[in-house]
């Protein structure tokens, strides 16, 4: 799995001129899927995001994590961070995971996010939805992650 972390100090997604989830300040969560990715990698990335030292704390340093600031999540789902851009002008997008397999993840890594935030500091976007994202990027604070490259013996 892939996520992009954007720090925010509100964000919203909306679908169809109606709004389908939104955030307070926290965290917007871009989501990828990968094939061969399963409920256990997804339970490690969401377990990795919500430990996360990207928030001040009195003294100015990143020292806390999402869940020591009761902050929230917008979380959207994104196949195009599995793009693949290395030959010509189209980027491949046949690296993500398939819908099904990709839908259930997601939905399951939301549900990880709603049992440690509460259901009401979890917003969601529609997944395969055409969506319109709005966020305040607070910093600006930006964090790449990709589960092959989080080992479970460092993190």
């Amino acid at each position: 799995m892939r996520a992009l972390l954007q720090r925010v100090t509100q964000a919203s997604c909306t679908v169809e001129g109606t709004q389908t989830g939104a955030c307070g300040h926290g965290l917007v969560v871009f989501l990828g899927v990968g094939p061969d990715d399963n409920e256990a990698v997804a339970q490690r990335l969401w377990n990795k995001i919500y430990g996360l030292r990207m928030f001040d704390d009195k003294g100015g340093k990143t020292n806390l994590s999402l869940h020591e600031v009761g902050g929230e999540a917008l979380i959207v789902s994104q196949f195009t961070l599995y793009a693949d851009c290395r030959r010509g002008r189209r980027p491949s997008l046949n690296g993500a995971a398939a819908p099904t397999l990709a839908m259930r993840l997601y939905d399951f890594f939301c549900d990880l996010a709603e049992a440690d935030l509460g259901h009401a500091h979890v917003g969601r976007g529609v997944f395969g939805a055409d969506m319109e994202v709005s966020l305040t990027n607070d910093g600006p604070f930006t964090i790449w992650l990709d589960t092959d490259e989080l080992t479970s013996s460092r993190h």
